[in-house]
C-alpha cells in the first residue's frame, strides 16, 4: 500500500498557545523579509559595486552567486536537521548569522572579503527560508494554514517589490553598504521576537544526521547551480559546464541510491510516494521557472519603449504587487473549500497570462502593458498559497522541516532553472531575427527583434505552465479519489 505522508503519525508536542500564533507569524515574517529583500536589492547595487572595488563585472557577481549557492545546496541539510533537533534554535541561530553577516558586509573592506561575508549572510538565509513555513505551519490550525501561508506569500512579494526601488534610493542617497546595514534594526527585533514566541517543540531523540547523504546532495546542488548560472556566459559546450551538469546527474543518481539504504536518510524519498506531494512540488517548481523569466521585461521596457529605469523599477513591481494581494485571499478560500480547485485556477489563469505577454509589441500602451502581466501576478497567487498549504498539509509533524525545506528549494532552483532557460529562449531569438552574431549584446538589438524574443520566451511559458495544469488537474482527480472512496467502490467500473 502507498506511503502517504498526511497519514503518518504526528508526534505529540506542545501546541502553540492560540494567542500567540500571530507574534509566530511576525516573528517568520521579518526572517522572510530579510531574506527575500537582500536578494533583490543586492541586484541593484553590482555595476555601483564593480566601481567601488574597482573590479570586474565577472568578480562583483559573485557577491550573487555565492549567496545563492550557499541557499541552494544547504537547503535540505538544514531542514533535516531542524527535523532532528528543533526548529526554534536554528531559525534563532539562522537570524543571528544573518543579522551579523549583513553587518559585516556593510562593513566589508575589499570585494574579496564582500563575497565571504555574503555566502556567510546566506548560511543565516537558509536557515530562515527553510524552516519559516514549518514554524507557522506548526502555530496555526490546519483550518487557518492557506491563510496563514498566504500572508508569508505576501511577505515574499513585498520583499521583491521594494526591494530594487529600496536599493537604488539607499545607494543614491546614503551609499552601498547602507543596503546591508539597513537589515541590522529588523534583524535584532525578529531575533528577539522569535526567541520569545517561536515554540520550542523539540522531536524524540535517537535521530542520526546522515553525512554521506548530506555531502552527496550538497556537491550535486552546488554542481547544478554553477552549471545553469554560468552556462549562457560560458556556452552549454564548454566542458567545465558539461563536466558540472554530467557531474550533477551522476550526484543525484548515487545520492539517490544511498538513500534507499538508510534507515534514517537526508531526505525521506516516502514522502514522494504520495503523488499529491510529488505534483504539488514540481509545479511550483515550474511556476517559479517562468516568474523567473520576467527579468528580461527591463529590455522591453528600456530598449523598445524607452522608460527611464525610475519608471522601469515601477513597472516591474505589477507582477509582485499583483501576487502580494492575491496570496492572502486565496488561502483563505483554500481554508475554506480547498486547495486543489484554487491551485488549479490559479495555473490557467497563468497560461493566459503567458500568451497575453507573448502578444506585447512595439507600440502596446502602458495600460496593455500592465493589462498583460497583472494576470500573471493575480494567476501566480492563486496557485502559490493554496499549494504551499497542500504540500505543508500532506507532511507528517515530524517531517514539516524537510517539507518547507523541499517547497523552497523547489522554488529556488525554478529561479536557478528560470534565468537560464529563459534568457537562452528570449536571446537566441533576438539575434536570429536581428540576424546579429553570437556574443553581440542583446541590448543592441533593434526594437522589433526584442519584441520576437519576448513572444519566444513567454510563448514557451505558456507550454510550461500548461504542462503543470495538465499534472495539477490529475492532482485533482486523486485528492477527489481520496475523498470519495465510498462512491468510487460503489461505481460499476471500480470492480
Amino acid at each position: 500500500m502507498p506511503y502517504h505522508p498526511s497519514e503518518a503519525p504526528r508526534p505529540a508536542g506542545p501546541a502553540t498557545d492560540p494567542s500567540q500564533k500571530w507574534w509566530v507569524m511576525l516573528s517568520v515574517a521579518m526572517g522572510v523579509f530579510l531574506s527575500t529583500i537582500d536578494s533583490s536589492i543586492v541586484n541593484v547595487s553590482l555595476p555601483t559595486l564593480e566601481e567601488a572595488f574597482n573590479t570586474s563585472f565577472a568578480t562583483v557577481q559573485w557577491v550573487v552567486i555565492s549567496y545563492l549557492l550557499v541557499v541552494t545546496s544547504l537547503m535540505l541539510g538544514v531542514a533535516r536537521l531542524a527535523d532532528m533537533i528543533g526548529k526554534k534554535r536554528i531559525y534563532l541561530a539562522g537570524m543571528a548569522v544573518f543579522t551579523l553577516g549583513s553587518l559585516l558586509c556593510g562593513i566589508a573592506p575589499t570585494v574579496g572579503f564582500l563575497i565571504g561575508f555574503r555566502a556567510f549572510q546566506g548560511l543565516g538565509a537558509v536557515m530562515m527560508q527553510a524552516l519559516g513555513m514549518a514554524i507557522v505551519t506548526e502555530a496555526f490550525p490546519a483550518s487557518e494554514r492557506g491563510r496563514a501561508l498566504g500572508i508569508i506569500g505576501t511577505i515574499v512579494s513585498i520583499g521583491i517589490s521594494i526591494g530594487p526601488t529600496l536599493g537604488g534610493l539607499l545607494i543614491g542617497t546614503v551609499g552601498w553598504r547602507a543596503i546591508f546595514l539597513v537589515n541590522l534594526p529588523v534583524g535584532i527585533a525578529g531575533l528577539l521576537l522569535a526567541r520569545r514566541y517561536v515554540p520550542d517543540w523539540r522531536p524524540p531523540g535517537g535521530q542520526h544526521f546522515d553525512m554521506t547523504g548530506a555531502v552527496l546532495l550538497f556537491g550535486t546542488l552546488v554542481c547544478l547551480a554553477l552549471g545553469l548560472t554560468f552556462g549562457p556566459t560560458q556556452g552549454w559546450d564548454s566542458p567545465a559546464i558539461t563536466a558540472l551538469l554530467i557531474g550533477a546527474g551522476v550526484g543525484f543518481a548515487v545520492f539517490l541510491l544511498v538513500e534507499t539504504r538508510l534507515g534514517q536518510p537526508m531526505v525521506d524519498l516516502r514522502l514522494f510516494r504520495d503523488s499529491l506531494f510529488s505534483i504539488s512540488l514540481l509545479t511550483g517548481f515550474l511556476v517559479f521557472v517562468v516568474i523567473a523569466g520576467l527579468f528580461v521585461m527591463p529590455f522591453y521596457l528600456e530598449r523598445v519603449k524607452g522608460y527611464d529605469p525610475q519608471h522601469v523599477g515601477l513597472f516591474l513591481v505589477v507582477v509582485p504587487a499583483a501576487l502580494g494581494v492575491t496570496a492572502p485571499i486565496a488561502g483563505v478560500l483554500s481554508d475554506r473549500y480547498g486547495s486543489r480547485g484554487i491551485s488549479l485556477l490559479g495555473l490557467v489563469i497563468v497560461v493566459g497570462a503567458c500568451l497575453s505577454i507573448a502578444s506585447l509589441d512595439t507600440d502596446t500602451s502602458t495600460v496593455g502593458y500592465i493589462a498583460r502581466l497583472l494576470p500573471l501576478g493575480l494567476g501566480a497567487g492563486l496557485f502559490q498559497s493554496p499549494n504551499n498549504s497542500a504540500i505543508m498539509g500532506l507532511a507528517p509533524r515530524e517531517r514539516l522541516g524537510m517539507a518547507s525545506g523541499l517547497l523552497s528549494l523547489s522554488r529556488t532552483m525554478g529561479q536557478v532553472t528560470g534565468i537560464p532557460l529563459m534568457g537562452a529562449l528570449f536571446a537566441s531569438r533576438v539575434l536570429s531575427v536581428a540576424n546579429l552574431p553570437d556574443g553581440v549584446d542583446v541590448s543592441e538589438a533593434p526594437p522589433w527583434a526584442i519584441v520576437a524574443g519576448i513572444e519566444r520566451a513567454f510563448g514557451a511559458a505558456a507550454l510550461v505552465i500548461a504542462a503543470a495544469v495538465v499534472l495539477a488537474a490529475v492532482a485533482f482527480r486523486i485528492h477527489w479519489r481520496r475523498l470519495h472512496p465510498v462512491e468510487r467502490a460503489a461505481s460499476p467500473r471500480s470492480g
